[in-house]
């Protein structure tokens, strides 16, 4: 203190200007600048948890259209004719179509998924020497039915060089009740 004491105005200034520019970055470093981390800091987290709060409102209007759309599918299934059969569905649209007569095999089969808890009847057929109009009309009736079958696997070749006929092996499957 007697040092400062012994200082002429001007040093005494300078060592004051000093001493007070240590004090304010003392100041700045240890209560000013923590407050401003903090804040960006809390922005960022806000952001995070907003941007995952429209993510979980985005997953819940999807869940709801799952839903939606499960239920939709069980009345469908419940509305199909009692003892409902994807082998004599498949045999009966062929009948309606005209079609019967060409058809060289009909291959049921099933399997269960476990996780799901359902089973999925397939049907797989071949068709020798059918036109072009007669296998889009049977897979019209297939497909648009109300009994939830879908054809999940379609190979056409031609059979004939001039005649116009076609060799068809076709898989469908549906979900049994």
């Amino acid at each position: 203190m007697q040092k400062i004491i012994n200082l002429n105005r001007r040093e005494r200034l300078v060592v004051f200007a000093g001493a007070a520019f240590v004090l304010v970055f003392l100041f700045f470093q240890v209560l000013i600048q923590p407050v401003f981390e903090k804040r960006t800091e809390l922005g960022q987290r806000l952001e995070t948890r907003q941007a995952a709060l429209a993510d979980m409102g985005e997953m819940y209007r999807q869940y709801q259209l799952l839903q939606s759309n499960a239920q939709r599918a069980q009345g469908r299934y419940a509305v199909r004719p009692e003892g409902f059969t994807l082998f004599s569905f498949m045999d009966r649209a062929a009948g309606e179509t005209r079609i019967k007569e060409n058809i060289t095999y009909m291959k049921p089969s099933s399997t269960t998924d476990e996780a799901a808890g359902i089973k999925i009847s397939y049907v797989e057929l071949k068709f020798q020497e059918v036109t072009l109009e007669d296998l889009a009309a049977y897979l019209f009736r297939v497909e648009t039915s109300d009994n939830m079958v879908r054809v999940n696997r379609l190979s056409i070749s031609k059979t004939g060089e001039t005649d116009g006929l076609l060799s068809v092996v076709m898989q469908a499957e549906t979900v049994e009740a």
